[in-house]
């Protein structure tokens, strides 16, 4: 069956629908969420909010556009909010996450990400790559996401984004000129340590 016919018998209350539909697409919600919120257990939560979200908006569905496009626009304003709230909440512990509680020092805290698509002797790089995607501006990060890891078209980003395809393309050179920046300062920074 079709996503549209699917999202059309869940808006009638065919829990069994909305199951074949949940089937289809969690597996491509929950990496997309996963490479925004780079932590397990928030990429479980917003993906469940994500299907939450369909269940209870397939009514409202117009089909303006691909009910993939619509999913994938939802999962983007999931994650974003969520970083959002994050980052809020980590204004307010600011001061007790860069120092030890007990001895008062400066600690370091090292990217720490786990995805199961990574092999474990690629996880420091993987962390280091995703540290530098989080850096770059919201519009960016998602079209760069959804373009270079979850491979979907610029024809559907735009959809997903409300922009022009000449204006996601735009926001994929700009994030990778950012991205070859960060890393490029990164890399030279540890090289410098290295040779001391």
């Amino acid at each position: 069956m079709l996503p549209e016919e699917l999202l059309l018998l869940t808006s009638q209350g065919d829990k069994n629908a909305f199951r074949q539909l949940y089937e289809m697409f969690n597996s491509r919600v929950y990496n997309t969420c996963l490479y925004y919120l780079q932590h397990v257990p928030d990429a479980e939560e917003i993906t469940q909010d994500v299907f939450i979200e369909v269940y209870h908006s397939s009514a409202k569905f117009r089909g303006g556009s691909s009910v993939s496009t619509w999913i994938y626009r939802v999962t983007v304003n999931k994650c974003l909010d969520k970083l959002r709230y994050n980052n809020r909440q980590k204004r307010f512990a600011f001061v007790s996450s860069i120092f030890n509680r007990d001895t008062g020092a400066l600690q370091h805290d090292k990217p720490d990400f786990n995805h199961p698509g990574i092999s474990l002797e690629n996880k420091e790089k993987a962390g280091i790559v995703l540290n530098a995607i989080r850096q770059l501006p919201e519009n960016q990060q998602t079209a760069f996401i959804l373009k270079q890891v979850e491979g979907v078209s610029q024809k559907e980003i735009s959809a997903i984004m409300d922009l022009s395809e000449k204006a996601v393309e735009s926001l994929l050179q700009r994030a990778k000129a950012n991205l070859r920046k960060i890393l490029g300062d990164f890399y030279n920074q540890n090289e410098g340590l290295d040779n001391n």
